[in-house]
């Protein structure tokens, strides 16, 4: 059964998880990771897909930076913004569901002291979603408003970048987060009882 999770606590309203969710984060600090003799090809990976989903936010970023600076025209915007969004949105949105599904249930099984910890991520990954819906209807607005010549784009741009930078906001906080919840449990209890 999942616990609530305090107002206090809520992606969006923390600074970062405190150590009584992050229950591991002490004994293994982020700087010993890496050289940690139980780290392995899944705490790689792990490291590795939320480096690329921060460069694919990124990327989208400098698209619509150069949009909103003239630097390239709204057809050379649309070519370039639209799979660059579409492959981040959907790489975010498949990683949080095979988290949710597969290994999230699997991180509770090993220790009842990660279960807040757990529970937590998983009310990240509803508000995310919320906040991902949002940033594709601003898209769509956006791409709408670039479609029709002669159209001033400023008031759509603005919206796209306030949704989009509330997303990668609360994005980068939760990985970060998730970082210290993941990477220490599998340092402590080994990758073994995740695959």
């Amino acid at each position: 059964m999942k616990q609530a999770v305090p107002a206090s606590d809520l992606l969006g309203e923390r600074v970062g998880v405190s150590d009584d969710i992050a229950v591991l984060r002490r004994q293994y600090p982020r700087d010993g990771w890496r050289t940690h003799a139980s780290f392995g090809q899944l705490a790689d990976f792990w490291l590795g897909v939320h480096a690329a989903l921060r460069h694919e936010g990124d990327e989208v970023s400098r698209v619509v930076d150069a949009f909103r600076e003239r630097r390239i025209d709204a057809a050379a915007f649309r070519r370039a913004f639209v799979p660059r969004l579409n492959g981040f949105l959907q790489h975010l949105d498949q990683h949080h569901r095979i988290e949710d599904h597969a290994y999230f249930p699997k991180f509770r099984q090993l220790d009842p002291k990660l279960v807040a910890g757990f529970d937590l991520l998983e009310a990240d990954h509803a508000l995310i979603q919320e906040r991902l819906v949002a940033t594709v209807d601003h898209a769509r607005k956006l791409l709408e408003a670039t479609a029709a010549p002669g159209v001033d784009c400023r008031g759509a741009v603005d919206g796209y970048v306030g949704a989009a930078g509330t997303l990668i906001d609360l994005l980068q906080r939760h990985l970060d987060d998730e970082e210290d919840l993941v990477i220490p449990a599998l340092l402590h209890h080994g990758e073994r009882p995740l695959l």
